[in-house]
């Protein structure tokens, strides 16, 4: 997937004017036709995540003990848990959690990344050979062992959490980044925008950065899924949301009690997560494709 991507990002693609209206919408009709079903997942989670207050029948955190570990019915369309809770309202309040994942996570990782990235292909140098080892060195641990490791010294909750996958995923768009700025700052229109005496902060973000976001916005789409992926292992481990908080994480880390005696309460939540991790890089595929000319000619 990586290959891939870095293979977008050695491209570069004049984006130095903004790209119509229309010519978003028809690329987003595209996307959809590529991947219709993934793109109603994502949308369908997105808006459950934004709406969950609204939509959930119950308090997702209101134990009811007489109703412990009931099967789907008619007043709880998806069962109940270990304590009587209503499975569907905690799904719905667990996407709104996986969605601050996502935007969080993906948010930190970008800005930091993306300037490093900026910097380091833009200046070259001892800089650029000072910032290269730097995210060198926060490669060479896995990233969800560098999130263990920062959760656990800000302390377990789902904020901390969010900070500390989204540190550990800048070392990606810092990659991607100067791997765009080192071809890209060598074209004319560069030179150009030297020449007519434009500083370098100007040139960095009006004219290489629109450069990267095409190979930044396949990333992100993946990110956000590995983002969600990350949060939901971190719970599991008991370092991100606590109990009572309804993140997929910690209800799959509650079900996994009862996998033999009830399976349909780790079924659910396992099939819940799986389909939003496997609708993401679906959709992260298609926009690939409508991204990458080369690849959307072959097609």
């Amino acid at each position: 997937m990586s290959e891939t991507i870095a293979a977008t990002a050695t491209m570069p693609v004049r984006l130095a004017q903004r790209a119509p209206a229309p010519r978003l919408t028809r690329a987003a009709l595209a996307i959809f036709r590529r991947q219709p079903l993934a793109t109603l997942v994502v949308a369908l989670v997105l808006v459950c995540g934004l709406l969950a207050p609204i939509l959930a029948p119950y308090n997702p955190a209101l134990p009811h003990m007489p109703d412990r570990l009931q099967g789907p019915s008619d007043a709880y369309p998806l069962g109940t848990d270990e304590f009587g809770r209503d499975l569907l309202s905690r799904l719905l309040f667990g996407a709104g959690i996986a969605v601050q994942a996502g935007v969080i996570a993906v948010g930190i990782a970008m800005i930091g990344g993306v300037t490093l990235g900026l910097i380091a292909g833009y200046f070259g140098g001892r800089l650029d050979y000072a910032l290269s080892r730097l995210i060198e060195g926060m490669q060479a641990f896995p990233v969800v062992l560098l999130a263990i490791v920062i959760t656990a010294i800000l302390g377990p909750s789902v904020r901390h959490a969010m900070i500390a996958i989204g540190i550990a995923t800048i070392p990606d768009f810092a990659r991607i980044t100067r791997g765009v700025v080192l071809p890209t700052k060598a074209e004319q229109f560069v030179e150009a925008s030297w020449v007519m005496g434009a500083s370098h902060a100007r040139t960095l973000w009006r004219t290489i950065f629109p450069n990267c976001l095409p190979a930044l916005i396949v990333l992100l789409s993946f990110s956000v899924a590995n983002a969600i992926l990350y949060e939901s292992g971190l719970s599991f481990l008991g370092l991100g949301a606590q109990p009572p908080q309804p993140s997929w994480g910690t209800m799959l880390s509650s079900a996994k009690s009862y996998m033999f005696d009830d399976p349909w309460y780790t079924v659910i939540v396992g099939v819940t997560l799986s389909a939003t991790i496997i609708a993401l890089n679906l959709l992260g595929d298609a926009i690939r494709e409508e991204i990458d000319p080369l690849l959307r000619r072959r097609m």
